[in-house]
C-alpha cells in the first residue's frame, strides 16, 4: 500500500463490557480506529493511542483484509485473519488464508511488519503478496 492511499477495514472490538463493530483505517504509516467513541490512531498497532496518550488495554481487535498471494504471475485470492491482543503487552497473531492451507504468524508482540514477515517465510517458493500492507518507507 503506498502512502497515497487509504484502505479500510471492518472489525469487532471486545473487552469485559461486550463487542462493537469497529472500522480500521490504514494509509501509508498510520492505522486508526474509534472505539466507543474514542479515536485512537498510531505507526503499528502496538502504537495505538487516543489523542491524550492513552493506550488500549484490555481488550482484543479482530479483523480480516484480501491478501492475494502471486504465484508465477497468478494471482490467487487470500485472506488474512488478524487477532491483537492488548493486555500487560500487546501480541498480534496473523493467518493467512490461502488455498486450502493456513500459514500462522505466531505471537509477534504487535509487530504488524513482523509478523507478515514470518507468514510470506512459510509461502512456497516463488510466491510473494500480490500487495503491500501498513508500508514504513
Amino acid at each position: 500500500m503506498s502512502s497515497e492511499s487509504t484502505e479500510v477495514w471492518t472489525g469487532w472490538y471486545r473487552d469485559r463490557r461486550g463487542a462493537e463493530a469497529i472500522v480500521i483505517t490504514a494509509g501509508g504509516r498510520r492505522v486508526a480506529t474509534r472505539i466507543r467513541g474514542i479515536e485512537y490512531e498510531g505507526a503499528d498497532f502496538a502504537a495505538l493511542r487516543a489523542a491524550d496518550g492513552t493506550a488500549l488495554n484490555g481488550c482484543v481487535l479482530e479483523w480480516d483484509l484480501p491478501l492475494p498471494v502471486v504465484t508465477g504471475g497468478t494471482a490467487q485470492p487470500a485472506t488474512l485473519s488478524c487477532l491483537l491482543t492488548v493486555s500487560d503487552r500487546v501480541d498480534l497473531n496473523l493467518t493467512l488464508h490461502c488455498g486450502g492451507t493456513a500459514y500462522e504468524s505466531g505471537i509477534a508482540g504487535g509487530g504488524f511488519d513482523e509478523a507478515l514477515a514470518r507468514i510470506a517465510r512459510q509461502l512456497p517458493p516463488g510466491a510473494e503478496f500480490g500487495r503491500r500492507l501498513l508500508e514504513n518507507a
